[in-house]
């Protein structure tokens, strides 16, 4: 691609190199696996008869080995909206697959837990480590070797990222991510994040507040904030592993079912085909292209830690420091909210991903030539898909259909994609400056030092945080705690700025795809278990935040002072049982996985 970036082209150079080793490797393993498990013939008659048993109307044609099997990875569950509608999905793949003379079966269940409903409450503990109990499921899945190609059907926060580090650990084999879509459009986002700060001013009820929630969060379908799961849909797209604009179609659609199916057409059709392996679709290219539709649409910054995590089981090394040379490069062209007015399913009606992957190709902003698991390159996702009679087809997206949500990279609403690295000696953290008015990118203030959230909420319920104020909440990393988000102190925090004061937040926690206007310090590395520093700050320590320059530091002499402990007890809620993920974890910045570097990855 002639007009690529220069700083693009760079930093995509720069991961190449750093990622040699590691992805030979990892090449030579997948061949190894193709070689070994090319198809159902290399298992015993005992395990291949196991493997059709239950298979009824498809045993005939797996038994034969006549056409493709597919393997349909499902983590759906009737309690998570986003996941819902999967209910249907396997019984109806398996009559699309039979129309193209293949088969399809569900080869396992994964895990999906919902951050909304374990927000603030123990069971949040668990939550990034379900992303390696999500990948573990996938590749428990995938070893019974009955299967030419991958359908995951995943959406949410830690589900894509999870399932995308299992498959790829099978990544001889084709896949394509399968999603559901939004729900439709509830009561305004101005209005909801109203009602929640009244209700952290004790201005409104609790009854009052669950009204507003439940008309937010409705039906079946991806709740419509540009969070984690929406963000999980737009790196799909950039990374070639949907059917082109799959993401942001509702559930219960003509067209929605119309993508499914074509997602089966099209594994059948590319079963065996090594150039159309997830070992080749997901290399460094890929890697970089998430990160730039990241940068360029002010996704999660959960994606800070999902990212490397998925690189590296593609045997790709990707950090915070090409995160941030990236975010100067790529301008901020898409306000969903949080960071505007509008939701998905406004994105979507204005041109959305399509729209996105047209102006950053035209830009020179991101790598077309991907290799895609639909075929051809990158311009494939620069469209949109639609019903032409009962036809599939993709058309031209055109202009923005709304300039405030949508905007060239010739005209942005920020010259960077506004995920900034910040640093000192308070240690490396991501802080993301998109959601956050440029007048409030510095402040250096008094810390306030806390070990839990709910410590954070009673000191504001009694005034103790009126004024000037870094709060610190230490002890809430990988090794800690599980890393959960602290999405529950962005009301209370938004109280307190909206008072006049110049408050921000620094965290070796998580704050999620939902993190809102206070400026914010968060993935803090190393983290406060094992010495880190911010054991070290005591309240009253002067601390610096500056997006512009990229500081996390104190005046503070650290070295002079015994780090201190956490105080949690971590039983409960099945806490217990995922002590071996906490105690392996790696920082956050390597991705916090105890299984990828348990296994050496």
């Amino acid at each position: 691609m002639n007009n690529l970036n220069d700083v693009i082209h760079r930093v995509t150079q720069r991961v190449i190199a750093n990622s040699g080793n590691s992805r030979a490797r990892y090449l030579e393993l997948m061949e190894r696996e193709r070689e070994r498990h090319p198809n159902r013939d290399t298992l015993g008659c005992s395990n291949l008869a196991h493997g059709f048993a239950a298979a009824l109307e498809d045993k005939p044609a797996i038994k034969s080995g006549r056409g493709a099997n597919i393997a349909i990875v499902t983590a759906y569950n009737d309690m998570l909206s986003a996941h819902q509608p999967y209910g249907a999905y396997p019984a109806q793949m398996k009559i699309w697959a039979r129309e193209v003379g293949a088969t399809a079966q569900v080869a396992g269940g994964t895990p999906a837990m919902c951050d909304g409903v374990t927000q603030g409450q123990d069971g949040m503990e668990l939550s990034l480590f379900s992303r390696d109990a999500i990948a573990l499921s996938t590749a428990i899945a995938l070893s019974h070797a009955m299967y030419d190609g991958v359908a995951l059907l995943g959406i949410c926060d830690k589900i894509v990222p999870g399932l995308v580090m299992g498959a790829l650990r099978f990544g001889h084999l084709p896949a394509v991510f399968v999603p559901g879509g939004p729900m439709p459009t509830g009561i305004g986002n101005k209005e909801k994040q109203k009602v929640r700060q009244l209700y952290a001013e004790g201005k409104a009820t609790r009854a009052e507040l669950l009204e507003s929630e439940s008309a937010s969060y409705h039906s079946p379908g991806t709740c419509t904030f540009y969070g984690t799961a929406n963000s999980n849909q737009m790196m799909m797209e950039m990374m070639g592993l949907h059917v082109p604009g799959a993401a942001f179609v509702q559930p219960g659609t003509p067209l929605r079912q119309a993508l499914t199916r074509a997602a089966v057409h099209r594994l059948a059709a590319v079963a065996g085909d090594p150039a159309a392996s997830m070992a080749r679709t997901v290399d460094e290219k890929a890697i970089v292209n998430a990160a730039i539709g990241l940068l360029a649409t002010g996704g999660s910054t959960n994606h800070a830690i999902h990212l490397p995590a998925m690189a590296r089981a593609a045997g790709i090394a990707f950090d915070w420091n090409d995160l941030s040379e990236l975010s100067a490069a790529v301008p901020l062209i898409a306000r969903v909210y949080p960071n505007g007015s509008g939701d998905v399913n406004h994105f979507h009606a204005a041109g959305g991903i399509g729209y996105v992957i047209g102006e950053l190709l035209e830009a020179g902003l991101a790598h077309r030539d991907i290799a895609t698991i639909w075929g051809g390159d990158l311009s494939e996702y620069a469209k949109e898909p639609w019903l032409d009679g009962q036809t599939l087809a993709w058309r031209e997206v055109g202009a923005s259909g709304d300039p405030d949500m949508l905007r060239p990279p010739s005209d942005p609403f920020l010259p960077d994609g506004g995920m900034t690295l910040v640093e000192g000696n308070l240690g490396r953290a991501c802080f993301k400056t998109s959601a956050v008015d440029p007048g409030r990118w510095s402040i250096e203030a008094p810390a306030r030092v806390f070990d839990s959230q709910h410590a954070v909420a009673e000191a504001f319920a009694t005034g103790e945080l009126d004024r000037d104020v870094v709060v610190v909440v230490r002890f809430q990393g990988p090794r800690a705690n599980g890393m959960p988000e602290l999405h529950k102190l962005t009301p209370p925090l938004g109280v307190l700025q909206d008072r006049g004061y110049r408050v921000a937040l620094v965290t070796d926690g998580r704050m999620s795809g939902a993190s809102g206007k206070v400026p914010a310090a968060i993935h803090c590395t190393p983290e406060a278990l094992g010495g880190g520093p911010l054991s070290r700050l005591r309240d009253g320590d002067m601390v610096r935040l500056c997006g512009h320059a990229g500081v996390l530091s104190t005046s503070a002499d650290l070295e002079s002072r015994e780090p201190q402990g956490p105080s949690e007890d971590l039983h409960g809620v099945g806490r217990e049982l995922f002590a071996m993920f906490r105690l392996g974890a790696d920082s956050a910045e390597r991705g916090a996985s105890a299984m990828l570097a348990a296994g050496g990855l």
